[in-house]
């Protein structure tokens, strides 16, 4: 079993470094009409998963069962400017979304949860006596 999932993931991996190289973190140079030259600079991000089952089976070979995956996030994050001789980096100012927001508010939520069960307690403590 172990080298079939050793097979589907090496083929997972294989797709995702025909996707994802250099050229891809940082991109191709371009040249502007008026001489500045423009490259994209971008953060990349991927995961892998993979796994399988030997399954019961009356034939000698048995049977396998498995899978394997992956997933990839390119976000560009700057730009370099080149004019003159002068270079430049130009970041990509990225809004928050929703669920990083959300995200981000977990740990107050969480501690105005438990302020509120402490002083809950309190109270019916205090009315208990």
């Amino acid at each position: 079993m172990a080298n079939q999932v050793e097979g589907l993931m090496g083929v997972s991996v294989d797709k995702i470094h025909e996707l994802v190289d250099a050229n891809t973190v940082v991109g191709t140079p371009m040249t502007l009409p008026d001489g500045s030259t423009v490259i994209p600079v971008s953060k990349v991000s991927y995961g892998f998963a993979s796994g399988g089952s030997d399954l019961p089976s009356k034939n000698a070979s048995g049977l396998f069962g498995g899978g394997a995956g992956a997933g990839i996030h390119i976000t560009p994050v700057a730009f370099l400017t080149l004019k003159d001789g002068n270079v430049n980096v130009l970041p990509v100012v990225s809004t928050p979304d929703t669920l990083d927001r959300l995200v981000s508010m977990i740990p107050t939520l969480v501690e105005k949860v438990e302020k509120l069960i402490k002083k809950k307690d309190k109270t019916e403590d205090a009315d208990g006596e």
